[in-house]
């Protein structure tokens, strides 16, 4: 039996993922899951089944005490703030959340020997170039958030190499599907927009919505993330997850439109961002075995079947920045 950590398990690929490992290979694992529910949610795991931490892991005591009380074989990193556009203007929290907590785990992994660290990166990480963006290429990215994330797969590969932890790094782009949080209006597009419908409000486009992203069903990343942690060709690899098609975002407000049937669509103003950033996918195809089985238009009829019959949970908002200088209008 291996014993699986799941940090972030209330989350979008969290909870997925530990449902994926309950469903599949059963008694082949016991699932350790930590999530501190600041935007994650109870209900969407099976507590009966795993072994639940509520906590913060900036809580360095708390969370020794779980690895010396478990021996814990592989580690999946999940836990993250992911509100790339929010990050410059919350810099303390978004290097607290997504840095210094990475940098306790790592810790912890090598002192207990861990077998694999798995870290869930991001395309944030590649910021403004050409695109496909490849593994292969030197990281510049545009925003706090994506310095962290860099940030954590620098100090991975740096325990590699001196401590000898065994790490991979997964960069996903856009994962979308059920359980994702659609109550936060900061981060994830296709749920701001499936909230905004439910609610009466419009679905709001950054600038001409041009921009061009990747999306990739919560579905399909499964079975490559359980690769990512077990097989020996993944040791010590950086893998772009997902993302084979892209879009532009008006686009994508049309289909998220025409599927649900209702929804004005309105522009506003331009953000700092990336305008064009999607992967090269041939690493996860080769190494984890990924393919694309559920387009955009499935995946968002599913999404949206699975939205309609949420409960009415509070939205979550900041209600103070760390810094409002250049904050934009819409999230003041």
């Amino acid at each position: 039996m291996k014993t699986i950590l799941i940090t972030g398990v209330c989350g979008l690929i969290g909870s997925n993922f530990a449902e994926y490992l309950i469903s599949k290979y059963g008694d082949e694992v016991e699932i350790i899951g930590i999530d501190d529910l600041s935007d994650g949610y109870l209900d969407l795991i099976d507590i009966k089944k795993i072994k639940f931490y509520q906590m913060n892991l900036l809580e360095k005591d708390k969370l020794a005490e779980i690895f010396k009380t478990h021996q814990i074989n592989i580690i999946y990193h999940f836990a993250a703030y992911a509100a790339e556009g929010l990050s410059p203007f919350i810099r303390n929290f978004n290097y607290n959340n997504n840095l210094i907590s990475t940098v306790n785990l790592i810790n912890l992994s090598i002192i207990h020997n861990i077998d694999r660290f798995v870290f869930t990166s991001s395309m944030a990480v590649y910021g403004a170039g050409t695109p496909p963006f490849d593994e292969s290429l030197v990281p510049n990215p545009i925003d706090p958030y994506g310095v962290a994330k860099y940030a954590c797969e620098m100090d991975l590969r740096i325990a590699g190499e001196q401590h000898g932890l065994d790490w991979v790094v997964i960069r996903p782009h856009n994962v979308y599907g059920k359980y994702q949080n659609i109550w936060d209006r900061y981060r994830n597009v296709l749920g701001i927009w499936m909230y905004n419908v439910l609610n009466g409000l419009d679905i709001t486009v950054y600038s001409d919505g041009s921009q061009e992203r990747a999306f990739s069903y919560i579905d399909d990343i499964m079975e490559p993330l359980w690769k990512a942690g077990t097989i020996k060709e993944a040791s010590k690899q950086i893998i772009n997850l997902g993302g084979m098609e892209h879009t532009k975002i008006k686009d994508a407000a049309l289909l998220v439109q025409k599927i649900c049937g209702k929804g004005k669509i309105v522009y506003l103003e331009s953000r700092h961002e990336v305008k064009y950033a999607y992967p090269t996918y041939r690493k996860s195809i080769d190494i984890l075995g990924y393919h694309e089985t559920v387009n955009l238009e499935e995946g968002l009829i599913k999404m949206w079947a699975w939205a309609q019959k949420q409960p009415k949970r509070p939205r979550q908002s900041w209600s103070e920045y760390e810094l409002d200088r250049g904050i934009y209008s819409y999230w003041k």
